[in-house]
């Protein structure tokens, strides 16, 4: 059984099963006494006590409930000691749950170690993304984003270039039961900065489709010096507009001033 493998350099085995017994109280006094003293040393089963503990207010409970209150079978099976099976298989099952908590506080080691592990290599992939932040909805823009693989993904796509700005905006439109679906790919946008892709519908309505922040070396900067600011920002959302309800697309930025109109 669990109990008998105790701590090294510990008492014997049968010393380690009297935790169940001793935890119900069905010891007599001498050996209660060795057990307390045994108990001092021995760590592990002081653990297992611990655990028992939580049966006494159960215990104490039933003990005290008056005579007549229709439980005699319950009185009778407190006044009663438990057969030393009952007792084994007591200590036996609280090991079980600690080694399951033990396994399960493993795997959360483990995985918390492939994070770190992995954490320079996503830095990396994402670092042409939108590492300093965005909206709710925004998404990196590396070669595993979901925005990214959306675009990559549908076919009806509509692109504008601001001839003031040079900002280059690319918004790709997929039909929803709840309305559309708008990815976009922004390029020549300089940082820092705060913006968001309106949804302008033919009936002069205004959405928000989702907003993030431009860092300071922007997005999608031909003759970049660093492959971060050569990544154009992908981003995704959604307007309650279905895409025919939809006129144009417009990325503002936060102050209110158009980057670029991308006709729908």
């Amino acid at each position: 059984m669990q109990g008998s493998q105790g701590p090294e350099g510990s008492a014997g085995p049968n010393e380690h099963e009297t935790v169940g017994a001793y935890a119900l109280g069905i010891l007599d006094d001498a050996e209660a006494t060795a057990f307390e003293a045994h108990l001092a040393t021995c760590e592990w089963c002081a653990q297992q006590l611990d655990e028992l503990a939580g049966m006494e207010p159960m215990l104490a409970a039933l003990a005290d409930l008056p005579a007549g209150s229709g439980t005699p079978a319950v009185a009778e099976s407190l006044s009663a000691k438990p057969s030393p099976r009952l007792v084994e298989r007591l200590v036996d099952e609280i090991a079980e749950r600690r080694a399951q908590k033990r396994r399960r506080g493993f795997y959360m080691v483990a995985a918390a170690a492939a994070l770190i592990v992995g954490g320079p290599f996503v830095a990396v992939a994402t670092s042409g993304g939108d590492d300093d932040g965005g909206g709710g909805r925004s998404v990196t823009a590396h070669a595993t984003s979901p925005a990214k693989a959306s675009f990559e993904e549908i076919d009806d796509k509509v692109t504008a270039t601001d001839p003031g700005t040079q900002v280059s905006a690319t918004v790709a439109l997929e039909k929803k039961a709840w309305g559309t679906h708008a990815v976009l790919q922004l390029k020549n946008v300089k940082g820092p900065q705060k913006c968001s892709l309106i949804a302008v519908g033919k009936n002069g309505e205004r959405e928000t489709v989702t907003s993030w922040s431009v860092p300071n070396w922007g997005y999608g900067i031909p003759g970049a010096t660093t492959e971060q600011a050569k990544q154009p920002l992908y981003v995704h959302g959604g307007a309650a507009f279905t895409p025919e309800e939809i006129d144009h697309f417009e990325v503002m930025t936060f102050d209110g001033k158009r980057l670029v109109e991308v006709d729908a």
